[in-house]
């Protein structure tokens, strides 16, 4: 429970950690040179200070980045991503302008990115913490495969939780907005 408290945050205490990667546009091998692997390690420190983003560990390849970050629990996990990836891209091509002759329009980066969350439990006991904690309590059996069997049968969700858009069940994928 002290990895909790040593993570909250305004009306809210939990652990947000992912996992990033993401390359250079091209997949051009730019940081063979370890004086520029050190100033991009730089830029994306700098940039994660900046939003107030903890980098937990990160990793310069020639070609792309891993970090791993931890991230305020008001942020979602791609707009940290676009801010580090961002304000990295602006300071590497400044602070190495013959980059510049490469990307011309300022883009170091690819659009292409991963993002995986990083967590101090595994799958396996979060599943077992829901079924013997939550599912005895409070649904009393309910599924999701019984609630989309239920909207199979005419159980209208939209009506039920006064969404404002009808929404209708397509199988295991979820819901989808009409």
């Amino acid at each position: 429970m002290d990895i909790y408290r040593s993570n909250t945050h305004a009306h809210s205490i939990g652990w947000n950690t992912w996992h990033f990667e993401w390359c250079t546009k091209y997949r051009y091998k730019l940081f063979r040179n370890g004086y520029i692997n050190n100033l991009c390690l730089i830029a994306i420190q700098e940039a994660a200070k900046r939003h107030n983003i903890g980098i937990v560990d990160a990793e310069v390849d020639v070609d792309h980045i891993h970090i791993i970050a931890s991230l305020p629990m008001d942020m979602a996990p791609v707009n940290a991503l676009h801010l580090v990836k961002g304000f990295s891209s602006k300071l590497i091509l400044t602070l190495v302008p013959n980059f510049r002759k490469r990307y011309p329009k300022g883009k170091l980066w690819s659009p292409g990115k991963f993002a995986a969350s990083v967590g101090h439990i595994t799958l396996e006991n979060a599943k077992k913490y829901l079924e013997d904690h939550h599912a005895k309590a409070s649904l009393r059996g309910v599924t999701w495969q019984n609630s989309c069997a239920w909207h199979q049968q005419g159980f209208n969700y939209s009506r039920a939780c006064n969404f404002k858009k009808p929404y209708i069940c397509s199988g295991s994928a979820g819901f989808r907005i009409l």
